[in-house]
């Protein structure tokens, strides 16, 4: 367990947890750093069959922590820590999709922004009824460069375009309906279902699964990572725009900000 991460086994599965329930497990560098640590360490665990990713508290995930990037832009050149954070973020949800195992994710709650890049890139995902999703980038000035392309290769078109473009949320049985999600479930049978699930994967030969989910992720999907890789850049240059600045200022404030005359 580290500060932002907490890792558990319940062998078949290795749990992965989002741990910083009072930000309502928003990320910073640090909890990507962590996040990347655990998977590298799940990644070596023999007996474990699947990851289950999850969220401490009530919520999944939050997406970026605005507070600690609101503190990055008062800095004389912000910039110089985006080269470091967008690629860290990117190398996280690459190492999702290359990851050997499956990947569950439990969605326990709320999850936002830069969250639903984390939840798009686990292979099937199972959400309480009270789960809602959004990625309210537009709205702060910012854009969904992770999450964007991971969307469109679940989604029709036509949805996740008036999803990602309009920042509005949706709940548990619309995300289902339109294939955000594969599964809803009561509040207190989300992570045993993915267990049940991880559980099912013993019945299939490691290394088969493991080259499956390569076709799929690597091959099937291969110009996701480009797509990827475009959307981690123009991460970086949204965030340093005026229009981000005012954005995130907003939302330390606690203000509303209207777009209609930018």
């Amino acid at each position: 367990m580290t500060e932002h991460v907490e890792i558990r086994k319940d062998l078949p599965s290795g749990s992965i947890i989002i741990n910083r329930p009072e930000q309502r497990n928003a990320l910073t560098p640090r909890t990507v750093s962590d996040l990347q640590a655990a998977f590298y360490d799940l990644h070596g665990e023999k007996n474990v069959r699947g990851i289950i990713l999850t969220g401490a508290g009530d919520c999944f995930c939050s997406g970026t922590d605005l507070l600690h990037l609101h503190e990055q832009m008062q800095c004389p050149d912000p910039e110089s820590f985006w080269q470091e954070e967008v690629p860290d973020l990117l190398a996280l949800v690459d190492s999702m999709l290359r990851f050997p195992k499956p990947i569950i994710a439990a969605v326990n709650g709320p999850v936002r922004g830069v969250g639903l890049a984390l939840m798009l890139a686990c292979d099937y995902i199972i959400a309480t009824d009270h789960s809602s999703f959004a990625l309210p980038e537009v709205k702060r000035g910012l854009i969904p460069g992770f999450a964007a392309p991971l969307l469109t290769r679940r989604c029709k078109t036509g949805f996740a375009n008036r999803f990602i473009m309009t920042g509005t949320s949706v709940d548990a049985e619309t995300a289902l309906s339109e294939g955000v999600i594969d599964e809803r479930v009561s509040d207190d049978l989300v992570w045993a279902r993915a267990q049940q699930l991880v559980t099912e994967f013993i019945s299939a030969a490691p290394t088969s699964l493991q080259l499956t989910r390569q076709l799929v992720n690597e091959t099937i999907s291969e110009a996701l990572f480009t797509q990827l890789s475009i959307g981690a850049a123009n991460t970086a240059a949204a965030r340093s725009t005026d229009q981000a600045r005012q954005g995130v200022e907003a939302f330390v404030q606690k203000t509303t900000l209207s777009w209609r005359d930018a």
